[in-house]
């Protein structure tokens, strides 16, 4: 609510106020509970699966080898401490050698949608584009398990797309 809006019910007497600065956006984004009867769209947020493997940018290439699945479809997101998405690793982005950090070989700033993305769109935007996967990130960019990951277009396009 509005700040202007909870010092209002604070003197009406309300004790257990919250200025929920994010607004409506960041309320549904973060998965939280909605009533009503109007329609309801499917957003990214919904049909995130958490990424694969998640590094940082010293971990070194045979760290995660050792945690990917082999194949075309895995892989990792390079994070810092505070879980701010920098970059992707895939499998076949791998170098031979065991010991080359991560920051030498990912891929800088991939491509994400906020789980707050309307997923009928994003999905034939993917599909037009031919991308399989794509980052999911809260709006300050972080990658954490809780909220974000990745997300795949053809189980969103038979499985979890509205009518």
């Amino acid at each position: 609510m509005s700040p202007r809006a909870a010092w209002r019910l604070e003197t009406l007497g309300f004790e257990r106020i919250h200025d929920f600065v994010g607004g409506k956006l960041e309320w549904l984004a973060a998965g939280l509970p909605t009533e009503g009867t109007g329609p309801h769209y499917a957003v990214a947020g919904e049909a995130v699966v958490p990424a694969t493997y998640a590094c940082g940018p010293g971990t070194h290439s045979g760290m995660i080898r050792s945690q990917l699945d082999a194949g075309s479809d895995s892989m990792c997101a390079v994070t810092n401490q505070e879980h701010i998405l920098l970059g992707r690793v895939r499998w076949r982005d791998l170098p031979e050698a065991d010991d080359v950090p991560v920051e030498d070989f990912m891929q800088p700033g991939p491509a994400t949608v906020r789980t707050i993305e309307e997923l009928r769109p994003l999905v034939g935007r993917m599909q037009k584009a031919g991308v399989k996967t794509i980052f999911v990130t809260n709006s300050k960019g972080s990658c954490s398990a809780c909220c974000a990951g990745t997300m795949r277009s053809e189980p969103c396009a038979k499985d979890r797309t509205p009518t």
